[in-house]
């Protein structure tokens, strides 16, 4: 199998060549470009046309969440994880509604990063206990009412568990093993069904629950499991 491509956005240039030097090291994957700003990283990704896109949130100028908009209008196939330092939940909510694929901390441990890295590649969700508990943090109104557009995304991520009640039995029982991380193939074998049919109820689940990616999906079931604890 050959190894999935990286193309990394960050601004940090001890950081990225840390990150480039791990995963080529790996033999799982293969860093075809690094980018030290966010202009520069979706330009890259026009060019390369990279498996996975591993993009810092906050950098000079273009920024992350603005870096994952633009690739979204761009219509581009590449996974989108971000890996960041920070642990703010309308950020997290945000990335989520711009079609982030994977949320991850930088200060995780290599291993466990890689891990996670793995299992985006192959169409699985990772959230860590950290963004997690950040999901069930309800957070400031007042600090959230200075901040408009980070807001209006993560009232309009609330609003899916409501939309639930509309969901078959079985689009239910797809969401709940979403949220156990699973990917499509194992979903499949779970429930004993073609994957072609886990690609249908999944596509109907972000349509019912009007969110736009996988990791959205498993974030929602988590942040309402936490927040009746």
């Amino acid at each position: 199998m050959s190894p999935t491509t990286l193309l990394l956005i960050d601004d940090h240039p001890l950081f990225r060549r840390g990150l480039a030097d791990y995963f080529n090291a790996s033999g799982e994957f293969v860093v075809v470009g690094e980018a030290s700003s966010g202009r520069q990283g979706i330009t890259l990704a026009g060019e390369l046309q990279p498996s996975m896109v591993l993009i810092d949130l906050h950098m000079p100028g273009l920024g992350g969440l603005a870096v994952l908009d633009e690739l979204r209008q761009l219509g581009m196939a590449c996974r989108k994880v971000v890996l960041t330092a920070s642990m703010d939940r309308a950020e997290l909510l945000a990335a989520l509604r711009l079609g982030a694929d994977g949320y991850m901390l930088k200060e995780t441990e290599p291993d466990v990063l890689l891990g996670y890295v793995r299992n985006c590649a192959n169409g699985m969700v990772a959230l860590d206990e950290s963004v997690r508990d950040l999901l069930a943090d309800t957070g400031d109104d007042e600090e959230d009412a200075r901040h408009d557009a980070a807001s209006t995304q993560a009232q309009a991520v609330a609003l899916a568990p409501s939309r639930r009640d509309r969901l078959t039995g079985r689009e239910a029982q797809t969401l709940a093993l979403i949220a156990q991380g699973m990917s499509n193939k194992l979903i499949a074998r779970q429930l004993g069904i073609s994957e072609g049919t886990v690609k249908v109820y999944v596509k109907n689940l972000l349509r019912k629950l009007d969110v736009r990616s996988r990791l959205e999906l498993a974030a929602s079931v988590h942040r309402d499991a936490l927040a009746r604890h």
